[in-house]
């Protein structure tokens, strides 16, 4: 049951990454944000320690994350050409 709303949650995250890229398109801005990614790592690695989790291993796991939504809103805004 974890792993399904894990499973969900991504799901819900790259629908809402897909918007996201959308917006980005429209506006002109890249698709990459550095000094945003730098806040969530920072952001993760604070909860997970504070839930007492390996905070190096979370922020590479959500790295992860990240690339992937990356990729998402980057063929998004391929496929919207």
């Amino acid at each position: 049951e974890v792993d399904e709303q894990i499973l969900q949650s991504l799901s819900k995250r790259t629908e809402i990454c897909k918007s996201i890229g959308l917006v980005k398109k429209k506006h002109g801005i890249p698709i990459q944000d550095f000094p945003r990614e730098s806040d969530v790592y920072a952001h993760v690695k604070e909860k997970a320690a504070d839930l007492g989790l390996d905070p190096a291993q979370v922020e590479s796991i959500y790295r992860q994350i990240v690339n992937m939504c990356s990729a998402v809103q980057g063929l998004k805004e391929n496929c919207e050409k």
